[in-house]
């Protein structure tokens, strides 16, 4: 691992281990530790997190419409080194892995259950919700956490003649060669820890679901040693993906599974009940429209009911925890595009596929649990998650041929996502690369195995609540590094001897 940026290497891959060990082998002390740990965490800091996802999407709206939207984040005139296609499916695998198969059919049921703004348990006003929350927690503003990122390290290693994907690059207009010591290293430790933590809760909700559908098709009983055995399969999948490369590894198997989910969301449309479920996906859809910015600085400051503790924060805490990871893969794959196509095609199209998942898995679910044919609610509070995700997928005709699928688009999700993040850590503790460089493949291939370090560990502790606080302590500093990344790419964009019109025509130039 010649190209290995060893004192980064060494600090990241130190605080997994420092991190994992108590988990291992103190895992009820450490259960205490991470409830008192969230509960002050989002006490103090929750409205920041707020006021961090409204600043990103109106930075990356000004970014989209403003007057750097035709600046192409490569050479004048070089084309996309990725086809339209090819460019979301990875941008899409990497970006939601399978936490949006676990959420997608299950997430308005914990809102049904607990509604927010005070509606009453079993109304139509805590069904409508029930169904816009997902909507909200997946859109507009948890895209723009992604492409913050992804526009400003594309710009500093496309435009800026950076030659290395880390994120301390993309702060050089600020820190200057400080980028090259000790600031820049701990930039690039807190960008792996954020992909850790963040990577670890879309992990550890995953692989019990995953784990509960092949107990349903084998008879095996679902359990940690299951669990341990689908890690190690994915830490496989991922690992023998990474080793072959961006091009053969990581797009293969995004476009491949992008067309597989697609199908499988399509089928359940068409068998299902196809009106309930363009109904309300309608009205979810005006309903977080008409109460957008509400949903956004909602903070229940009177009932304190821990809505948005448990739920706005963590998902804002998630997204930015993997942001710096899903910014560098896809500023990675972004050569040739200009400001406006890749922040609004992350936005848009990043937006629309989220809600294609819970429009559909979601409201097929909830037409279940209305129509009595299958007791959801019921099944969540007695079983869990995992056990009504997938008995919701079994009442599908063709239940073992459906439920199959479904835990194998899982695990490729799961596998790519993981795939995109070993490339990026591997890129993250790297040297120079040069322009279009890859990690080695030793190094990528090493951070494809111990990424799942820490996910067994929590899996061990149990409980939502230790994924959550992964992700929240792991985005906390990067919410700083966010704004460093902000102020940093609007300095370099200053700087460009551009016109208006110039601008203005390439701002059309959309994908597709």
């Amino acid at each position: 691992m010649k190209s290995t940026d060893w004192p980064v290497f060494l600090l990241a891959f130190g605080a997994l281990i420092l991190v994992t060990m108590p988990l291992y082998f103190a895992p009820e002390a450490s259960a205490e530790i991470i409830n008192l740990l969230y509960g002050s965490l989002t006490a103090y800091f929750g409205p920041v997190y707020l006021w961090a996802g409204v600043g990103s999407l109106l930075f990356v709206a000004y970014l989209a419409l403003g007057p750097y939207r035709g600046v192409v984040l490569g050479k004048e005139g070089e084309a996309p080194e990725f086809g339209d296609a090819s460019w979301f499916s990875m941008l899409f695998c990497a970006g939601i892995a399978s936490g949006l198969l676990y959420w997608g059919g299950i997430e308005w049921a914990y809102y049904y259950l607990a509604p927010p703004w005070g509606a009453e348990v079993g109304s139509d006003e805590a069904i409508l919700w029930a169904t816009s929350y997902p909507l909200f927690h997946w859109g507009f503003t948890a895209w723009a956490f992604y492409a913050l990122p992804t526009v400003a390290v594309a710009y500093a290693c496309h435009r800026a003649g950076e030659s290395s994907y880390r994120l301390s690059r993309a702060c050089r207009p600020i820190l200057g060669d400080r980028v090259e010591g000790a600031w820049g290293q701990a930039i690039d430790v807190l960008f792996i820890v954020g992909i850790l933590g963040g990577a670890s809760t879309s992990l550890g909700l995953s692989t019990p679901m995953i784990a509960e559908g092949l107990s349903v098709l084998t008879g095996v009983e679902p359990g940690f040693g299951l669990e341990v055995g689908i890690v190690l399969s994915c830490s496989l999948i991922f690992a023998t993906s990474v080793y072959v490369g961006l091009e053969r590894g990581i797009q293969v198997l995004s476009n491949a599974n992008l067309w597989m989910a697609v199908a499988f969301v399509a089928f359940v449309l068409i068998v299902a009940d196809t009106g309930f479920i363009l109904k309300m996906g309608t009205a979810s859809i005006g309903h977080v429209m008409q109460n957008f910015v509400a949903m956004n600085l909602w903070t229940d400051p009177v009932q304190q009911t821990g809505f948005v503790e448990d739920w706005t924060v963590f998902y804002w805490a998630w997204w930015v925890a993997f942001a710096p990871f899903v910014g560098l893969f896809v500023a990675r794959i972004s050569r040739g595009r200009t400001v406006r196509q890749v922040v609004l095609g992350t936005l848009l199209l990043g937006t629309a596929g989220a809600w294609l998942f819970f429009i559909i898995l979601g409201n097929y679910a909830l037409s279940l649990e209305l129509s009595g044919a299958l007791p959801v609610l019921e099944i969540l509070e007695q079983k869990g998650g995992p056990a009504a995700i997938i008995a919701v997928v079994a009442s599908l005709p063709g239940s073992d041929l459906a439920l199959g699928v479904f835990c194998l688009v899982a695990l490729l999700y799961l596998a790519t996502t993981f795939d995109s993040a070993a490339y990026t850590i591997a890129s993250g503790a790297s040297l120079d690369l040069g322009p279009g460089g890859d990690p080695d493949r030793l190094h990528r291939g090493f951070w494809a195995v111990a990424v799942a370090l820490l996910p067994l560990a929590l899996m061990g502790v149990g409980g939502l609540q230790s994924l959550r606080t992964a992700s929240l302590v792991a985005s906390l500093p990067l919410l700083v590094v966010g704004v460093l990344l902000a102020v940093s790419l609007v300095r370099g964009l200053r700087g460009e001897v551009t016109n208006e019109s110039r601008g203005t025509k390439r701002a059309s130039d959309l994908p597709g």
